[in-house]
């Protein structure tokens, strides 16, 4: 994968991913890192260099979460190996 700035597209890319593959993943980040315990599942809206938007579902309803990054991402690999430390750090915080 090569490094390219996160615009929309990229963003878009990301999130399809991660929906597609990787949904346990996303409803850990919104579980450890938006604080929201009781989200029964996530999926993730749009990613940027700052943070993403998640959208989960909260007693039954759909809620918007955003999770901040703790560093200014500065291409799409960045935030690749962002996120993958993300779920590891989220693992381990959820044990």
């Amino acid at each position: 994968m090569s490094a390219e700035p996160i615009t929309p597209e990229i963003s878009d890319r990301i999130c399809a991913h991660m929906n597609d593959d990787h949904a346990n993943a996303i409803l850990l980040y919104a579980k450890v890192f938006a604080k929201t315990p009781n989200a029964t599942s996530a999926r993730l809206v749009s990613i940027d260099p700052e943070g993403m938007d998640l959208t989960a579902l909260v007693e039954a309803k759909s809620t918007p979460l955003r999770v901040s990054f703790d560093h200014t991402l500065e291409n799409s690999e960045d935030a690749h190996h962002t996120l993958i430390e993300m779920v590891k750090q989220a693992r381990k915080m959820s044990e």
